[in-house]
């Protein structure tokens, strides 16, 4: 790689390895980056075999992932007896500036360490003001650059999120390459495992796979991501929507989510990588949940899934003990349309008990109080929340009152009823408030709400 050029005084500093690397990135493919999402089609792939699991990743079973600016969270992260480390710059991230910056230097010392690293960067739908390359960050190819140049020598594994179409698979898999080249790598030396937590992603996960197999050694389940995208997908036309709550991993709707990804991986020779414990253990009292945690870790190995992440230390070892000593038998093969159909046979509407509502509200509402201010993730009634499981609950809300979902009583949610039970929690003043009501009256489902966030931001700028 020829010597980096000097940094232009930029909101946000990277290295300068980092930023020729971005500079190089944005350069090759951000025609590309404007042009997505392409066509959604994903012909059938031929027969492949996924690349194999990385030597530092064989038999681990609890991965703790832990947001990338907290430093202290990360230093007890790299401390701790985790199998390996998710460095994550998505789901429990709030991009900031300052966050931005802290993460970006905190992997100078955090890649310093023997445990296995992983790091999430941001999905293609992000942009990063902070920088500018011939105009705005792809907050991707940012994130990709700072990771990897922070450790040349021996890359970071990676998970890329939300992937919808083998035309995103494409760029992936091209930006990979070029920062290959550009570090002087030999190929396929960033090795990735891929999130299957979108609807589109699910009904082609074997063909989005296909595309990056030289290095993609497994699929990842992302749950309440993957029921966002399904509320999307299902949109005002149909009934309301069952709420979280009864959405478990029982629900044959979800089975068929999670089955539909190992299949993938038992044919293709891939590792299954379940979802996060995503609980908080009261202090007083943690054994029930830890024995909630450990049952449904269990419950993944038994399907196929061989480790899964944990988003506290203190559920590491509740995560582990759900793998060890358990395989899965091969799953039977199903044909697509019936995946489908059992994708979209969900439980059918129920009226909405009034605290549901409430409390969907008052989820969003609280995540995005502390996103405004730089915390991507909370603690919420002993649930650790963060973005997806506000996209979710913004957008249930969206298509609650957007079909007029009925409630306990026989009342409709209207967005008059919407309004009256939003204010009774947060006044119309705060900002948190006011955004919600934007995503959730508006006449469609935004994509993503970090996006429109700032897009909003710049209007009033």
């Amino acid at each position: 790689m020829t010597p980096p050029s000097p940094i232009p005084a930029e909101s946000i500093r990277l290295s300068p390895l980092a930023h020729q690397l971005a500079s190089r990135l944005h350069t090759a493919l951000r025609a590309r980056w404007d042009a997505l999402p392409i066509n959604t089609e994903s012909p059938l792939p031929p027969e492949y075999t996924a690349a194999p699991i990385p030597a530092d990743l064989l038999g681990r079973r609890a991965e703790l992932i832990v947001e990338a600016s907290d430093v202290h969270a990360l230093r007890q992260a790299l401390a701790s007896d985790a199998d390996a480390v998710v460095i994550d710059f998505d789901d429990t991230f709030a991009p900031t500036q300052a966050n931005v910056q802290a993460a970006y230097d905190a992997l100078a010392w955090a890649t310093q360490t023997e445990k296995p690293l992983l790091a999430r960067p941001r999905a293609l739908y992000a942009v990063e003001e902070g920088l500018n390359f011939d105009g705005p960050g792809i907050a991707s190819l940012c994130d990709l650059a700072a990771t990897v140049a922070a450790r040349p020598q021996q890359p970071l594994h990676l998970y890329i999120p939300k992937l919808e179409t083998v035309a995103e698979a494409k760029f992936w898999e091209d930006a990979l390459a070029l920062a290959e080249t550009e570090l002087e790598l030999a190929p396929n030396s960033i090795r990735v495992c891929l999130q299957i937590e979108t609807f589109s992603g699910v009904l082609h996960a074997d063909a989005l796979l296909y595309v990056l197999r030289g290095r993609a050694y497994g699929l990842n389940a992302g749950r309440w991501d993957y029921v966002f995208s399904l509320t999307k997908f299902v949109g005002k036309k149909s009934a309301a929507m069952p709420p979280r709550a009864e959405l478990g991993m029982d629900v044959d709707a979800m089975r068929a989510y999670a089955e539909a990804l190992v299949r993938v991986c038992q044919r293709r020779n891939a590792a299954a990588i379940g979802g996060s414990a995503a609980v908080a253990p009261d202090a007083a009292n943690p054994q029930s949940t830890l024995d909630t945690v450990q049952a449904d870790k269990r419950r993944e190995a038994m399907q196929g899934f061989t480790a899964a992440w944990a988003g506290l230390p203190q559920l590491l070892g509740a995560v582990r003990a759900g793998f060890e000593g358990r395989s899965a038998e091969p799953l039977p093969p199903e044909l697509p349309e019936r995946t489908r159909e059992r994708l979209l046979n969900l439980p059918a509407a129920r009226p909405l008990p009034l605290e549901t509502v409430q409390d969907t509200i008052g989820l969003a509402l609280d995540v995005f109080k502390a996103w405004y201010v730089g915390s991507g993730v909370l603690v919420r009634g002993g649930r650790i929340e963060d973005t997806a499981t506000a996209e979710l609950a913004r957008a249930q809300l969206w298509q609650w009152v957007s079909c007029g979902a009925e409630m306990e009583g026989g009342e409709r949610l209207t967005p008059e009823r919407y309004l009256q039970e939003r204010r009774a929690q947060v006044d119309d003043s705060a900002p948190e408030a006011r955004f919600l009501d934007h995503l959730v009256l508006n006449e469609i489902c935004i994509p993503y709400f970090p996006r429109a966030a700032q897009q909003l931001m710049e209007g009033s700028a």
